[in-house]
């Protein structure tokens, strides 16, 4: 197993956490529940990618010190867009762990797990869904029959 997609996960779940702070801050209602809810989802899965990190006896990156949002977030509409832009970066990084999960069953399940949950996610915060969550390449057009 390549620990460069756990390290990459980790560092997207420390940004996760840190922009559903903001996300968070712009909600209301059930929108706030549900941007808690994923708060405590991303901070749960930072905790395991760490200690799966540690056991392993690598380093876990850390949180950087700030960080720059993909989306201004000015009200509830931004934040939306926000929680939903994080949720599909996670889903793209989940995609590549279980790529890198070389003969372990079981990261390689979990990664798969959290991937189509952040995909999930991504598509409540949208309203819109992708054909395969974290791999937009496979997501081109299909060539148009030939009709002879």
């Amino acid at each position: 197993m390549s620990t460069e997609q756990l390290q990459a996960a980790l560092a997207g779940e420390h940004a996760a956490v840190y922009a559903y702070g903001v996300v968070g801050a712009w909600t209301s209602g059930g929108d706030r529940d549900a941007a808690t809810a994923a708060f405590d989802v991303h901070r749960a899965r930072r905790d395991r990618i760490t200690a799966l990190l540690t056991d392993i006896g690598e380093d876990p990156v850390g949180p950087a010190g700030g960080y720059l949002l993909p989306v201004a977030v000015d009200g509830p509409e931004t934040a939306r867009a926000l929680a939903a832009t994080v949720e599909s970066a996670a889903s793209a990084v989940y995609a590549d762990v279980v790529l890198a999960a070389d003969g372990d069953a079981d990261l390689r399940t979990t990664a798969a797990r959290w991937q189509v949950d952040a995909a999930v996610r991504a598509a409540l915060w949208s309203a819109t869904t992708v054909a395969f969550p974290g791999a937009p390449e496979l997501a081109a057009p299909l060539p148009s029959p030939s009709r002879s």
